[in-house]
Parts: C-alpha cells; structure tokens; sequence
C-alpha cells in the first residue's frame, strides 16, 4: 500500500507532516467541484438526457470499491426483466484505435481497459469506452441496447441518470473523511444522500438511516452487498472447478492482486480457506507482464482475481487460476433494486 493510501485509511503517523500539506490544494479541489456540481444542477452547464434510461454505478472516493460486480449484476438482471442491456465505462488504462470504442472478443486490456475487457466477456454484453459517454451511450444505442449502465461516471453530470447508485468500501469506509489529496474522496459524505442507493460492500447495514460517521448522514435506502465466488478457473484452458474442490486439491496457494483494495483478495482466499504460500500486490489496473511473476515457484498453483486475469491471457502458465465473483444481496434488497428498475422501463 502506497504511503498516501495508509494515511487516508491507516492512520499512518506521516499525516502529521502529509494531511496539513495538502489541505490547502483539497479546498481547491473542493471549490472547483462544488463549482462544478452547482453549475450543473443550476443549469449553466449543459447535460444531456438519453433516449433510453440510464443507470451510474459510480462512488465517491477513489480505489476500488465493488463496482464492477454489481454492474454484471444489473446486466443479468435487466436482462431478466426482458430489456437488451449496454455498459458505457471510461476504459481507464486502456489505448484504443478510436472512441467510442465498442469492445468486441478480440479486444484486449490494452486497448479497453481491464474492466470493460472482463465485463464484455463474462456478461457477452455491448460495452463501449471512452471519455465522452454521451457518445458511448448513443453508440450501445445504435448497436440496440435500450437500457444503459454506466460503469463509474458518478461526477460526470453531463450524463443524465435516471438511476443512481453509490458503492460503499464496508471495511475502509471513507477512510479519514477528506477530499483529495489529503483524504481519498471525490466528493463529500453529503452526495451519499443524493443517490438513489448506498451499497455498502462487505459490511452489514441494519438500518437505512443508518449513518457510519459523524459526518455522514444517508437518507438514501442502504444496501448490503457480499461477494460471492464458487468456482476457480483456469487462465489458459478455461476449465472451471468447484471451489470447496479446489481448496482440497490445492491447499496451499500463491497470490497476486492488481485492484483497488488487494487484502480484500488475499482476505478472500483465506476465508475459503487456503493457505497462501506467498502473495505480491500491485497498484490498481497494473499492466502486467511475464517478470512480475519470476518470484513465484511455478509448481504451486496462482490464484488471481478476475480482473487481473484478463491482462494475463498473453503469458499465462497451465497452473494460473483466477477467482470469479458475484454480487449477492438479500431478497428484500434485491426486490428493491428490482422494482426502482421497473419504474424506469
């Protein structure tokens, strides 16, 4: 974990001397969003409203958070309510020939970005990338989507929602409360209030009006989301074996994890029980490549989450897996979801 991400969720002794520093460049940022934000809502800057409803899975602090298993939740279910659904994202890494850029079976992390590569493939969904999601937008459209899921896109008011949903990290929270640099939010605890859902991934919610700091008061109804995994597959065949299967014939693992919040997979194996040999984090969307891995002992298993498989595909050896996983709410959240959606449509 880099030192400025122990100060905003570790309480890192370093704030002393870092988080005084750079206050006064997160009143700016504050100024310049609020800004923003107001001129929007007033009417000066200009947003557009699409065709077909859309839906932002977005969050208000940086690093990853659990949005991407709820966007492949909400195309399942839209698709389960009969609608054709689309995914727009910005494609953060990623270098495509051109924007909008419609990813199809052939394109690669480098092009896309990793979570739009891995969305496109699980889902087989319409996904397409590029800053201007308008034009992503009006592009799915076209290809015959009639109902669009914009993965991240929270702060861009230019797009119009007529859902939206806030994803909260239920362990980190909002780390110490401030806005960037000095703390890890976008935007203040107020825009929870805003939204037309709180997910909180991870941590349990017994009340919707329940508030997890002093400073954080949600109107909005609050979701309990869990990450589900139950299968291991295979990089390089795609060979797919039950978990609790796994976990007996390969007790002991190594790890890697390129995401937002990489103890959160390393947390994850452990819970299911192995034993991690030796494990290596990487910053967020980490292009990888073949010497990232020369310290690992080839003849024990590698277990990796999904998005990071997608940058592997290239190099693999016959004995790196990675670890799907599933958005699961209980019923009475799932209900809920369903019927915001159905109001929509």
């Amino acid at each position: 974990m880099r030192l400025i991400e122990k100060v905003w969720f570790n309480n890192h002794p370093a704030k002393c001397i870092l988080v005084p520093l750079l206050l006064p460049l997160s009143a700016l940022f504050w100024l310049i969003s609020t800004f923003r934000h107001i001129s929007f809502k007033l009417g000066f800057s200009k947003s557009f409203k699409l065709t077909k409803p859309v839906i932002v899975v977005g969050n208000i602090g940086v690093g990853g958070n659990g949005k991407t298993p709820i966007v492949i939740y909400l195309v399942e279910l839209t698709r389960s309510l009969g609608l054709t659904p689309g995914v727009i994202s910005r494609g953060y890494g990623g270098k495509a020939p051109h924007y909008p850029y419609l990813v199809n079976d052939q394109s690669t992390a480098l092009q896309a970005g990793d979570e739009p590569v891995l969305i496109q493939q699980r889902c087989n969904v319409s996904v397409a990338v590029g800053s201007d999601r308008i034009a992503s937008s009006e592009l799915l459209i076209e290809q015959g989507c009639d109902i669009i899921i914009s993965d991240d896109g929270l702060q861009h008011y230019r797009l119009q929602r007529d859902i939206e949903i806030i994803v909260v990290d239920g362990k980190r929270l909002f780390g110490n409360g401030l806005l960037l640099p000095a703390g890890p939010l976008r935007e203040g605890q107020w825009r929870l209030s805003t939204s037309d859902f709180v997910i909180f991934n991870g941590r349990e919610v017994t009340n919707s009006q329940e508030a997890f700091s002093s400073d954080s008061r949600v109107t909005a109804p609050c979701l309990q989301m869990s990450l589900v995994a139950t299968q291991v597959c295979n990089l390089q065949s795609g060979e797919c074996i039950n978990l609790p299967d796994f976990v007996t014939l390969n007790p002991s693992v190594n790890a890697i994890a390129g995401i937002g919040s990489p103890q959160r997979f390393f947390d994850t194996l452990e819970i299911n029980e192995f034993k991690i040999n030796s494990q290596k984090s990487f910053v967020d969307h980490h292009s990888f490549t073949s010497t990232d891995f020369s310290s690992f002992d080839d003849n024990i298993p590698l277990l990796m989450t999904e998005k990071d498989a997608v940058k592997c595909i290239s190099f693999c050896k016959d004995n790196w897996w990675y670890l799907p996983v599933d958005a699961d709410f209980i019923e009475i959240d799932k209900q809920a979801i369903t019927e915001k959606i159905k109001a929509i449509i």
